[in-house]
């Protein structure tokens, strides 16, 4: 039997308040600051990571697309073979934003892509979720090539209603893994990847890096809070590294998805307890959620480019916000500065309301 296609990224893009471009979002500062976007007088808290000039998510979309095709050196013929995997919030104003498939279908249009669009409106994991898929499709050889992109621009519905359910920071910082974390804050996030066969990408262009493993698990456990004992994403974590072939000990860094909530962080870090064996307490982990902020259906995608950011330029992100161990996350956390390190493959972990968990595994290429 043929061995399966090595699916790569060829082609990579984003956007946070962290900057523009692929490479701002190895910033080392956290992006956060009063919103002036919308009015916030009425809120408890009135800070998120947002640009100071942002176009509409439409607009912002076709960038990051337009962007992450040149980059993967993508002529028009080639663009116009391309899926479209989109993950977007599923119910925009539709005074604002068209519905996601209306959206997904003048993207295609507007990029010179393919009519085949999938829309992913799966909370936090939409866009982890449409990268496995692309790779699944490539894996199995019935694509050679798919645009994943993804977005969410800070506006007034969600931020209230995470406002409300006080899961946001009232400090002004997101303390991941940390002690005296006091929760999440909202960021901008729109990205964009071309996901490719090794064959299919056979055309001078450098890959990013490759999309080795990935894995999906649920905990069913409850509407809002996951399983503290983090068997749902440790069951996605290790099917990645089971679809990769390769040990615990093979992860060099893991992008995690701690949001500075207590009860999530602590999952999460049972979780990696339970993946990666006694190796957890030695790989290093941090969140980019502390410098650009919980991004939402984009975050999955915004930090799969960080992770392969990071990777390429040998410099794992700090975990900003940082004031001291806690006891039920035992993890080996970078603090204080990045850190210098020649790492071959990261993880990279989401996870959303209702106990959907994904894992994507990222090798050098």
């Amino acid at each position: 039997m043929a061995e399966p296609p090595v699916v790569q990224l060829t082609g990579v893009y984003a956007v946070s308040a962290l900057g523009r471009g692929a490479e701002a979002q190895l910033a080392t500062t956290p992006a956060f600051g009063p919103i002036r976007r919308f009015d916030t007088t009425a809120r408890r808290v009135t800070v998120a990571a947002t640009l100071p000039e942002v176009g509409t998510l439409a607009d912002e979309l076709a960038a990051a697309i337009d962007e992450a095709c040149r980059a993967a050196g993508l002529d028009r013929d080639r663009r116009s073979e391309c899926a479209l995997l989109l993950a977007v919030h599923g119910g925009p104003a539709p005074d604002v934003d068209p519905v996601p498939s209306a959206l997904a279908g003048q993207l295609a249009v507007r990029c010179g892509l393919s009519g085949h669009t999938r829309v992913y409106t799966s909370a936090c994991v939409s866009a982890s979720t449409a990268v496995a898929d692309a790779a699944t499709l490539i894996s199995r050889g019935d694509l050679a090539r798919v645009v994943v992109a993804a977005g969410y621009l800070v506006e007034p519905d969600q931020f209230a209603l995470f406002d409300a359910g006080r899961a946001l920071a009232d400090d002004g910082a997101v303390r991941p893994f940390s002690a005296g974390r006091r929760g999440l804050l909202l960021g901008d996030g729109v990205a964009a990847v071309v996901v490719e066969s090794r064959a299919a990408a056979r055309r001078g262009v450098e890959p990013v890096a490759t999309v080795a493993g990935w894995g999906r698990a649920g905990d069913a456990y409850h509407p809002c809070q996951p399983d503290p004992t983090g068997v749902g994403m440790a069951r996605a974590a290790s099917v990645a590294l089971r679809r990769a072939g390769l040990p615990p000990q093979a992860v060099g860094y893991v992008n995690a998805n701690a949001t500075g909530t207590a009860q999530s962080d602590a999952a999460e870090a049972a979780a990696l307890l339970r993946a990666l064996d006694g190796y957890a307490t030695e790989v290093p982990v941090s969140s980019t959620k502390a410098l650009h902020g919980h991004t939402l259906e984009a975050s999955g995608l915004l930090e799969l480019v960080v992770t392969s950011m990071a990777l390429r330029a040998g410099e794992l992100p700090v975990n900003a916000g940082w004031r001291g161990p806690d006891e039920a996350c035992p993890l080996n956390v970078i603090t204080a500065a990045p850190r210098r390190a020649a790492v071959t493959h990261a993880l990279t972990l989401n996870a959303a309301f209702g106990g959907a968990n994904t894992a994507l595994l990222i090798g050098t290429p």
